[in-house]
């Protein structure tokens, strides 16, 4: 923070205390440079990324593609309704502290802001811009618009070391002659025992050793994974037990129901075959005694006739009387009815 004051405190001067005889571009390159430095003392403790650096820049730079606030090339601009650009990041800190524009001062929030014009836009991304890596050595001119795409893959990038514990950074280009000589590079055993070492652990490498710890681990490994499966496997059988239990229970009450109702259409069946041998016996005894009143029809028939022929009353009195008796004792004979 001290280093930051020190190197803008010049520039922090009133605005009135600016010479009569200063031009105005003088003035207004002051303006500029003094609303910078409010802002990177504003955010002196929130390190941000601001514009790009206009030195990077091949050929002219219009002035409208420069930030009001940081005076780079605009990166991720957004632009007031005053039409005044800004890099994102350079208007989000300066809004923390401030409510206007930077450069007329009317009121301004983050809501106000809106994306840059297509037309700036456009001019913007053609502008021919040199690769960061320009002190590594790489001569790469391209746009705007591509040149996040070169960095990310260009030769001259310092990047990482692929091995684990490794704190070099090398370039992309070199990576691989630097992976041959790493320290920390990884290789399997020479002596065939397939176990991956560290270069630096070489020399405390022994074959058998390693080979009892891996066993061991895979025993462990081995015992609980047995375990495991015989806890599963338990769990399985008490579910499955249980199962059969409710089951058997289950079956156990339909069959009970069952006898029941067997029983039940047992005793209707007998019911039924009752009724019916009653039935039988009554329609047999109703036959029978058609038959009788039929034979009493056709003797009744014959008396008729035979009486037309017997000129005495006392023989034809005593076979009406007969015949009267037996209609009489056909009537008194008990009648049984079954209802079912």
């Amino acid at each position: 923070m001290q280093i930051i004051y020190d190197s803008v405190r010049p520039h922090l001067l009133p605005l009135t205390g600016c010479h009569d005889n200063s031009t105005a571009d003088q003035k207004q390159h002051s303006r500029h440079r003094y609303r910078s430095c409010q802002v990177l003392l504003a955010s002196a403790h929130q390190p941000q990324a601001m514009g790009y650096d206009i030195e990077r820049f091949v050929g002219y730079v219009n002035d409208g593609l420069l930030c009001c606030i940081c005076r780079d090339v605009l990166e991720n601009p957004l632009q007031a309704p005053c039409e005044h650009a800004y890099c994102t990041s350079c208007i989000h800190g300066w809004l923390v502290h401030h409510h206007n524009c930077p450069e007329d001062r009317q009121a301004l929030d983050l809501s106000m802001l809106r994306p840059l014009f297509r037309y700036m836009r456009n001019d913007l991304n053609r502008l021919q811009i040199r690769c960061r890596n320009r002190e590594y050595g790489c001569e790469m001119v391209c746009s705007l618009e591509s040149v996040d795409r070169h960095e990310r893959e260009c030769e001259y990038s310092r990047i990482p070391c692929t091995n684990a514990s490794c704190p070099m950074l090398v370039e992309r280009r070199n990576l691989e002659a630097h992976l041959a000589v790493c320290e920390y590079r990884s290789r399997e055993c020479l002596n065939g025992c397939g176990y991956t070492i560290l270069n630096a652990d070489d020399t405390h490498h022994n074959c058998v050793a390693e080979l009892r710890t891996e066993l061991e681990l895979l025993r462990s490994e081995m015992i609980c994974k047995v375990e495991e499966v015989r806890h599963e496997m338990e769990s399985r059988l008490d579910s499955q037990r249980r199962h059969m239990v409710q089951k058997e229970s289950l079956l156990k009450n339909e069959i009970e129901e069952l006898k029941s109702q067997m029983s039940r259409v047992m005793s209707d069946v007998r019911t039924l075959l009752a009724a019916e041998r009653l039935h039988r016996q009554d329609l047999e005894q109703a036959e029978l005694e058609k038959r009788e009143l039929m034979e009493l029809l056709k003797s009744l028939q014959r008396d008729g006739r035979a009486g037309s022929n017997v000129t005495e009353g006392g023989i034809r009195k005593t076979s009406g009387t007969r015949t009267l008796a037996r209609l009489d004792s056909i009537k008194r004979k008990p009648r049984e009815v079954t209802v079912i």
